[in-house]
């Protein structure tokens, strides 16, 4: 049986990756250059398989230049991420636990780490520190990197995920300055900052008033271009010996509006119906596979929706884009211009849409299918 050249749902490996050459160029000369730098996209359009890309070829290029990859979306308050940061960091410093635990005790004066080490140690290890000791010193811990990077005479990145996690730490105001006056001093460290709440991230990185503005380069990643999926997905095709049509490549890529995620996952569901030649029958039984396979998200995701969100979701599937003049919000039922600003800020917060110069669009193209069939009646 062979294996599907669609991957998603994970980091996509090297042979399911497709395009992003102009990225993956400015992203490296970033890294290696010493510019920290900001991934910014809407979840699930690549960002993570991109620096993990990145990441894959500095560590073979540059053996010397040592990689900490921290994934902040599962962690809850400001101690949990310290503690995290800290063994992140002294796990990529070396290969070898008897040195994370020798250069733990030696690397922090003024508070005591506390290591656990699983089974096989060299996969599993995680530190802790008392909490009151820590708030008072947690600056050891953010300029860590700095300080084993100096000591061992090598150069660092520190890559963080799902930055924007932070912002609902208890206290993070003060957080942020910290973590800015820290890593600014750094030399022989430079940081990746990814990103999935595009207006958050911004706002973090652009506002003149927030202690990030101009700490390093952003890079907005946009959509891969239509041309290159048809592209992809026929090559990739091919390659099981099995084929598919560049109009019909084509037609993935534009029900699926060139998001990646999507892409590849009706590509797979096509695939897998796929004997010899796939046909646009094929295509549209995968849709209706990848759709009943997303139905109870979508119906939960709907349920705890006001009637006035879900109005605005109307109005948006109805392509307006004055969502406060009089004639939308009573066509559409969406309230007073105070509940449709509110409702729009909660629906883009939550990844449910996005605004742009033209107006506002679904980000789940699967989603907007899925709505408009449930609530707009449309085939």
């Amino acid at each position: 049986m062979k294996n599907s050249p669609f991957i998603y749902g994970s980091i996509v490996s090297r042979r399911s990756f497709t395009d992003r050459e102009k990225e993956i160029k400015k992203l490296t000369g970033n890294l290696l250059g010493g510019i920290n730098t900001a991934v910014i996209s809407p979840r699930r359009w690549g960002k993570s398989s991109l620096v993990d890309k990145v990441t894959d070829s500095i560590r073979i290029d540059h053996p010397g230049i040592k990689i900490a990859m921290i994934d902040l979306f599962t962690v809850n308050r400001e101690e949990e991420f310290l503690e995290k940061f800290a063994a992140a960091v002294l796990k990529a410093s070396s290969s070898r636990w008897e040195e994370w635990i020798r250069n733990s005790k030696k690397l922090f004066r003024n508070i005591v780490p506390k290591i656990q080490l699983s089974p096989d140690p060299v996969s599993s290890f995680t530190i802790s520190f008392d909490w009151e000791e820590l708030k008072k010193h947690s600056d050891e811990v953010l300029n860590l990197p700095e300080k084993i990077a100096k000591e061992k005479k090598i150069n660092l990145i520190v890559c963080l995920d799902e930055f924007q996690v932070i912002a609902g730490f208890k206290g993070y105001p003060e957080l942020e300055r910290r973590l800015k006056a820290a890593w600014q001093r750094h030399k022989a460290v430079t940081y990746c900052i990814i990103g999935s709440q595009r207006q958050m991230m911004t706002e973090i990185f652009n506002n003149p008033s927030k202690p990030f503005y101009r700490f390093g380069e952003i890079i907005l990643l946009q959509k891969i271009e239509r041309s290159n999926w048809i592209s992809f997905i026929c090559e990739s095709f091919s390659g099981t010996g099995k084929v598919i049509t560049m109009e019909e490549a084509g037609m993935i890529a534009d029900i699926m509006k060139c998001h990646p995620w999507y892409v590849q996952q009706l590509s797979h569901y096509t695939w897998n119906l796929t004997r010899k030649s796939a046909t646009k029958t094929d295509i549209l039984t995968a849709l209706g596979e990848l759709l009943n396979a997303n139905l109870p998200l979508y119906q939960k995701e709907t349920e705890i929706m006001s009637s006035t969100q879900l109005n605005l979701l109307k109005a948006v599937a109805g392509g307006e884009k004055q969502l406060t003049s009089t004639k939308v919000m009573n066509n559409y039922r969406l309230g007073t211009p105070r509940n449709v600003s509110k409702n729009k800020a909660l629906l883009i917060n939550n990844d449910i849409i996005e605004e742009s110069e033209s107006g506002y669009y679904f980000v789940d193209p699967v989603f907007e299918l899925w709505f408009r069939k449930s609530f707009l009646d449309e085939s």
